[in-house]
């Protein structure tokens, strides 16, 4: 029997958001562990691979996961390079714009060799992204603990998470996204990454690209305040967004979406999803969501699932 429910891999950074024309508000992130804390919230057993530097950022990046109940013995202090910083400033319409303090960052240095790979195959779930396949190590070293999580049962979860700054050459980010699709079970994606992806116009036709070319049992699209949806076993359905005129900070918003499904996919197998289990999942999705858009910072800012339910029983159109 395992006893990990999700280990996810990839970045761990502080996040500075903008707060008013010269200030910054620091606050620990990046989507993996974001995804994590909320499935800590909902009651699952976690655990967290990747590299900061050994620095004041990375000690508290280390303090904060620990303190959350985000298992860290996969956690690597590097003495020799930084821990990555990430600023986002938000434009009139509240699109976010990143700029990434990371050449080279400790994300992205995590070899092959530093992966605890008993931790992978203690793990239900194995989650990561596109940020640790970026650069041709931390790339080795993703893929190699796919193939362990794969050897080892584990379900394969993917977040493309596309960051165009931190690429040379965006082809080689598309790429890599396809390299993603090729190994996963379960997929969250926002739409304007469906559409770079697959160069598909519409939803519909991106997520038939998808079905087409890979073996996805479940796929995602988020699309911000304009709801969400999911394909699996043959279903569709979208629900709508929780609007919320508190609004005010969306960074980590899909990584809690991302965080509610996963915990219902480590209770309920792919096979057992139908509309009804699929419209509750995406409902609670989108409430948690739009919980952690009221509040500064994603990581310490994750809803109880207690929480979730009451917002979704009170919940009133702003």
């Amino acid at each position: 029997m395992k006893t990990m429910d999700v280990t996810a891999l990839g970045e761990l950074l502080i996040d500075f958001a903008q707060k008013d024309t010269n200030t910054f508000e620091g606050n620990p992130g990046g989507a993996p562990c974001n995804v994590l804390a909320m499935l800590n919230k909902a009651g699952k057993k976690t655990a967290f691979i990747g590299k900061v530097g050994n620095d004041m950022f990375g000690s508290q990046l280390k303090n904060v996961i620990e303190q959350i109940g985000i298992d860290a013995r996969g956690l690597i202090v590097d003495d020799e390079v930084r821990t990555t910083l990430a600023f986002v400033k938000f434009d009139e319409t509240g699109d976010r714009d990143f700029s990434f303090y990371r050449n080279p960052g400790a994300d992205m240095m995590l070899d092959e060799k530093e992966v605890d790979y008993d931790l992978i195959k203690d793990s239900k779930i194995f989650h990561f992204g596109t940020l640790s396949m970026t650069h041709e190590g931390v790339r080795k070293a993703t893929m190699k603990a796919i193939e362990c999580a794969k050897e080892n049962g584990a379900i394969i979860s993917f977040d493309p998470n596309l960051r165009p700054p931190l690429w040379t050459d965006l082809e080689e980010a598309k790429v890599q996204m396809k390299a993603g699709c090729a190994v996963c079970d379960f997929i969250k994606i926002e739409d304007e990454e469906l559409k770079f992806m697959t160069g598909k116009n519409t939803i519909e036709e991106g997520v038939k690209d998808l079905q087409e070319q890979y073996d996805i049992k479940m796929i995602l699209v988020t699309s911000g305040p304009k709801g969400a949806q999911v394909f699996c076993n043959g279903h569709h359905v979208f629900k709508d967004a929780f609007l919320n005129r508190n609004t005010c900070d969306t960074t980590g918003a899909g990584d809690t979406f991302c965080g509610v499904c996963l915990s219902y996919l480590c209770d309920i197998p792919f096979e057992e999803f139908d509309e009804e289990k699929l419209a509750d999942m995406l409902t609670h999705a989108n409430a948690a969501a739009s919980i952690v858009t009221t509040r500064i910072g994603a990581l310490r800012s994750m809803p109880t699932m207690e929480e979730v339910d009451s917002y979704i029983a009170n919940y009133q159109l702003p």
